[in-house]
């Protein structure tokens, strides 16, 4: 296994909206997501990259996305996590470029896909306890994951120790 040099990693959630789907029915909550103190903050920081929460929102509720979960919303990449429809209990994940909204495949080498970055992970375990503990859609939507930071102490840990051995 080759492992490669990673950038530095603090996210930092910095917008929450609830986005109703043109369906009527199917609602995401969105979580906006800067990787902060990276160079080029245009690409990775919502205060540096020309596009506003607002319309993102507008835009992504105007989209084909049914049903019911969370995205998390980096300027970018955005990621929809839905809870599957035909068994609820599961969480569907899918990507697509913030800026075109053209997908991006999460596959990645050796067979394995894509699921989160940290940021994305910590939220995404906030939803399936929201999920799991409300009663009803209504509750689980007015449930939002308290995080708020999510910095990694040292994202080159890995590349150590394997270099290491």
């Amino acid at each position: 296994m080759k492992v490669t040099a990673c950038r530095p990693y603090h996210g930092r959630i910095v917008d929450t909206r609830l986005a109703a789907m043109a369906d009527g029915k199917s609602r995401f909550k969105i979580y906006f997501v800067s990787i902060v103190g990276r160079d080029q903050p245009q690409r990775f920081e919502w205060a540096h990259c020309g596009m506003a929460p607002v319309d993102f929102v507008k835009r992504f509720s105007a989209g084909p996305d049914e049903g019911v979960g969370f995205v998390t919303a980096f300027p970018h990449i955005t990621k929809v996590f839905r809870f599957a429809p035909d068994v609820e209990i599961l969480l569907y994940v899918k990507a697509f470029n913030t800026r075109d909204f053209t997908p991006i495949d999460l596959a990645r080498a050796e067979g394995y896909m894509e699921f989160a970055c940290y940021a994305e992970a910590a939220i995404a375990a906030d939803e399936y306890h929201a999920w799991a503990r409300g009663r009803s859609v209504s509750e689980y939507l007015a449930d939002w994951s308290p995080c708020k930071e999510a910095p990694i102490a040292d994202h080159a840990k890995l590349r150590a120790w394997w270099e290491a051995r």
